[in-house]
This record gives structure tokens, C-alpha cells and sequence, in this order.
């Protein structure tokens, strides 16, 4: 074997132990996202809001846009109080701490689905995209159902 193939062979493994290293330290910089489900809706019902709790990885992110084919358009949302009136506001991101757990619920944080192509029916899911700045694309499976630890029936009255 030559020297320059020797060399060559030598920068091959180095470069191939390099990236089987760094593999999952990006594995472990994305964000887990859990308990995505959305609320059912009732036809010519126009919006929907969807829910979900996304743990940060090794390193901070923000989510930036989310993406469904339920809906003609994907907003990430703000809930908040004004006295009596409740005011929602389109967010341009939103943070996700590194080992820390942000709760997309109703009342806060959210997802809104507007221009729903069809009603959203308990017990049946669609896929949601998510993309976050580092991370890009997370896809989860989101679950049509009325407010988890609720019986059917019994939600609050509120609705997007």
C-alpha cells in the first residue's frame, strides 16, 4: 500500500468516526413532542386549536411554524385574559428551553388550525408538522379528542 493511499484510508475512518459521533449529539439537540391532540369541532365550524407539549433537547430551539392538510392555515397562538374579554394573537415563535418542557394547553399557548376543511371528529388523527429553527422538521400524530381527563360533554364551553 502507498503512502498516499494509507493516508487517504486514515482521513476515510476519521471522517466516518467523526460522523457516526455526531449523530447523536443532533439526535439528541431535537425537541420531543408529546400528547398532541385537538379538539373536536362541529361542521361550518371555520378553527380549531391543537395542543401538545414539546421537551427541548441538549441545546435551546423555537418552534417557528407548524403545517396541517386539515386546514387551509396553521397559526401558532397566544390565549390571554383582558379583563373579561379574551384576546388571541398570532405568535411569530415560540421557545423551547434546552431540557425544558413547554405546554402548548388551552388557555395559553397554542396551535390554531383556521379554515378547517372539515370537521375534526373525536377519536380519529391527522399528522401536523412542526419546524423548529434548529431541529426543521418534526412530524407527530395529533389525536381528535375532547380535553384529556374530561368526559365527553364537559369542557369548559370555550371554543376557537
Amino acid at each position: 500500500m502507498t503512502l498516499r493511499r494509507s493516508i487517504l484510508l486514515v482521513a476515510a475512518c476519521a471522517a466516518s468516526l467523526a460522523a457516526a459521533f455526531a449523530l447523536p449529539a443532533l439526535a439528541q439537540t431535537a425537541p420531543k413532542v408529546q400528547d398532541a391532540w385537538a379538539r373536536p369541532t362541529v361542521e361550518g365550524q371555520a378553527g380549531g386549536g391543537g395542543f401538545l407539549k414539546i421537551t427541548g433537547g441538549a441545546t435551546a430551539d423555537r418552534l417557528l411554524a407548524a403545517s396541517a392538510g386539515v386546514a387551509q392555515r396553521v397559526e401558532l397562538h397566544t390565549m390571554s385574559m383582558e379583563g373579561d374579554v379574551m384576546r388571541m394573537r398570532q405568535v411569530q415563535g415560540i421557545d423551547v428551553p434546552a431540557g425544558q418542557t413547554v405546554e402548548l394547553k388551552p388557555g395559553g399557548l397554542h396551535i390554531m388550525f383556521i379554515g378547517l376543511r372539515a370537521p375534526l371528529q373525536t377519536g380519529t388523527s391527522f399528522p401536523l408538522t412542526l419546524r423548529f429553527e434548529k431541529a426543521g422538521e418534526v412530524k407527530v400524530d395529533v389525536k381528535v379528542s375532547p380535553r384529556p381527563g374530561m368526559a365527553a360533554g364537559s369542557g369548559s364551553g370555550h371554543k376557537h
